[in-house]
């Protein structure tokens, strides 16, 4: 049942980005931003958190979670280093997800080959 909800939250998600995307004349890289942003946000309210464990995987994979972390790192560093956490909470935060990120995408580059369209 899980998977099935994960399936389905996430899927709602990616039906509202993709609505965004048709019906508005926002541009990729900013409904991106907004779906961090929004992620923050929520996680700030503090609805973000129930509505994760809830919904599992298909709430906290998509960018919405990726807000929700940054807010998250961001908020204990300001508790433990003040003013200086703004700065730093988020790259503390997100780091290991980047970094995976991007060796994960050169491994697969090697593996794959890419090519640029022409």
């Amino acid at each position: 049942m899980d998977y099935i909800k994960a399936f389905l939250i996430g899927g709602l998600i990616c039906a509202a980005v993709q609505i965004l995307m048709d019906k508005t004349k926002l541009l990729p890289g900013r409904i991106m931003v907004l779906l961090v942003v929004t992620g923050a946000v929520l996680g700030w309210i503090g609805i973000y958190e129930p509505f994760a464990e809830w919904a599992g995987a298909g709430a906290t994979i998509p960018l919405l979670g990726f807000g929700n972390t940054l807010w998250k790192g961001v908020s204990e560093a300001v508790g433990k280093d003040g003013i200086l956490g703004l700065f730093k909470g988020g790259f503390t935060a997100g780091s290991a997800g980047i970094s995976g990120a991007l060796i994960f995408g050169y491994i697969a580059s090697l593996i794959f080959k890419p090519k640029m369209k022409g």
